[in-house]
């Protein structure tokens, strides 16, 4: 039985070993620095022209640093081609490498203007951390692209380079995936010298400003450091395994983010932003994000400021200066690449200058001293203040009716027409069937139960962050009672006997006035966290069959054996189905020391 063969075998032609590569993907950057160091070639034969040869080496010896090679333009008069010469490439990679065995590099394009391959779309080279390179090439191969004739030049001039290197020497060819198979075909018969357009182009090196890498680069610079600290000090390849990558960006932009803003992220969020890139991945057929798709990401899922911290993180790249023997010069990803997307991204953070702001409008009331509105609790009594009441009970009600909406929905049925069109026809169920010939119609079956109680949980409040506890109840039929757990409001005073603190998790059910105070109640000793004993408090006092339960992450199973005991059932709302900005204007509570601040609480309250 004849043997199938493969990638290896079919890339090795004499004393030439064929190593195709994807333009600018670390990826593909690990794989020939790895090749090189084991198989010790004596020439590294790159697929650049030699025009550029010269200003390669000047910067190949500035790395790390990020230089970028700038020539006129053929095509276009005026215009100019900007080369980024980054770690991460593959090419500038295999040359690195080269030099570090000794083995001599060699430029064996031709120069007949812009490359006319290099613009091809391929799999995601993420994927040669799971697979082998054989295996990726093997699979690109099978589906070849479309060649044309200025590609069968460009490819015929590399194979007439090639076919005059030594025999006798062992020489390794870096050269783009697309054009290995013109290339390999062009090998087969002698082929003519090219006829080289412009041999005296003239090519200047600029050095790129810290602040424009992100926008030029093929990799965002953040990854482009870690890369360089595995080439340098051999560390373990998981430092860049892109998944990792990413988590620290996010992370490292998290921490700059709470210390400039005083937010945080949740972990929900965190766990939303892993979802939406990956889709956003999905949708552009990649296996990882890009710094876009992350970036989209975070603006969508937390704010702009947060998407502000990760672009910035993203772009920090600490071998890179402002000054240098070279030029230096500012660069937009316009001027570098084709078809390039932006995004707006709009910080708002408090500033330490007075905003302009309209005549009359109201000052914020100050202490004469520190310390004068603390020394005006008496503790007798607290209360709360009535327009944040509303707020919160107009939530309850909205999540109510989406609780009942979510219910209802997943009550309704989609069946054929018979008889009766019942509560519509479905319209969607009936083109998607259209070839049948069938009109579909709804039967949405009505609701047994309501909604009787409602726990939300912002954080899940572990350690002491949240050590205010305690039970309100409603003042008259239109209001809930409520428990909540929250920071000390007294700890930040915002007026004479009134506090400022931020909800950790609340319970609210009706009828008012029922409620014992939760977090002295024995019967929930039970529960593992302030959450859990919320959401058992809500069982219990519930009227209603259904109890809304939004958090980050549903309950422990348990608790729907408990539901299921009561006579009650708990629908479960992921907290990111809010909108984000609400939710942060909801945490937000003041407690009044005493029925007598709310006369005076609308000057001290913003």
């Amino acid at each position: 039985m004849n043997r199938r063969p493969t990638a290896t075998d079919d890339l090795k032609r004499g004393h030439l070993r064929y190593f195709p590569v994807a333009h600018g993907r670390m990826e593909f950057a690990i794989e020939v620095r790895r090749a090189i160091l084991l198989e010790r070639p004596k020439v590294v034969a790159i697929e650049l022209p030699s025009t550029l040869e010269k200003q390669f080496a000047t910067a190949l010896r500035r790395l790390p640093q990020i230089s970028v090679l700038v020539y006129p333009a053929r095509e276009e008069e005026g215009a100019a081609v900007y080369v980024p010469v980054e770690p991460c490439d593959p090419f500038v990679e295999a040359m690195r490498t080269a030099r570090e065995v000794g083995a001599r590099v060699e430029f064996v394009a031709p120069d007949l203007g812009d490359p006319p391959h290099v613009g091809d779309l391929y799999p995601d080279p993420y994927a040669l951390r799971r697979i082998p390179l054989e295996r990726y090439v093997e699979a690109y191969r099978l589906h070849p692209r479309q060649r044309h004739e200025e590609l069968e030049r460009y490819a015929a001039g590399v194979a007439w380079k090639l076919q005059g290197t030594d025999p006798g020497q062992e020489t390794m060819v870096v050269l783009t995936l697309n054009l290995l198979d013109p290339v390999l075909d062009a090998m087969e018969k002698p082929q003519e010298p090219p006829r080289a357009k412009d041999t005296g182009l003239r090519v200047e090196l600029v050095n790129p400003a810290p602040s424009c890498l992100a926008e030029i680069t093929m990799e965002y610079p953040y990854l482009q450091e870690r890369y360089e600290r595995f080439r340098l000090v051999q560390i373990e390849p998981e430092l860049i395994e892109r998944p990792r990558a990413q988590l620290a960006l996010l992370r490292d932009a998290e921490q700059s983010y709470v210390a400039s803003t005083g937010d945080s992220v949740q972990h929900w969020q965190r766990r939303m932003m892993a979802r939406y890139t990956r889709n956003l991945a999905h949708l552009n057929s990649d296996l990882t994000a890009s710094l876009f798709d992350i970036i989209v990401a975070a603006r969508a899922i937390v704010d702009d400021n947060y998407a502000w911290e990760v672009w910035e993180k993203a772009n920090r790249y600490p071998a890179q200066r402002e000054t240098s023997t070279l030029e230096t010069v500012d660069l937009s990803a316009g001027e570098v690449w084709l078809n390039t997307r932006k995004i707006r991204l709009r910080r708002r953070l408090p500033r330490p200058k007075q905003r302009l702001k309209p005549a009359g409008l109201k000052m914020r009331r100050k202490e004469h001293r520190p310390g004068e509105w603390a020394e005006q609790l008496d503790g007798s009594s607290i209360c709360s203040y009535p327009p944040e009441d509303l707020v919160i009970e107009d939530f309850g009600h909205y999540l109510k009716k989406k609780a009942q909406t979510i219910l209802s929905e997943e009550r309704e049925r989609v069946e054929p027409f018979t008889t009766s069109i019942l509560d519509g026809i479905d319209v969607r169920e009936t083109i998607r069937n259209w070839h049948e010939g069938t009109i579909f119609v709804r039967n949405s079956q009505k609701l047994a139960g309501e909604v009787g109680a409602v726990v939300v949980i912002f954080d899940p409040g572990e350690g002491e962050r949240y050590s205010y506890l305690t039970t309100w109840l409603g003042e008259h039929q239109n209001e809930s009672d409520m428990a909540f757990y929250a920071t000390n409001p007294f700890d930040h005073m915002v007026g004479p006997g009134i506090g400022r603190a931020e909800y950790g998790g609340f319970l609210m059910t009706r009828p008012p006035r029922r409620m014992y105070n939760v977090w002295q109640d024995h019967d929930y000793d039970f529960a593992e966290n302030k959450p859990e004993r919320l959401l058992m408090a809500g069982l219990d006092y519930s009227v209603d069959k259904y109890v809304v339960y939004v958090a980050a992450k549903p309950p422990r199973s348990v608790f729907r054996s408990i539901a299921s005991h009561l006579g009650r059932r708990i629908l479960y709302v992921p907290i990111g189905q809010m909108d984000s900005a609400k939710v942060k204007r909801l945490r937000v509570v003041h407690v009044l020391d005493g029925y007598d601040k709310r006369d005076i609480a609308k000057d001290f309250i913003w």
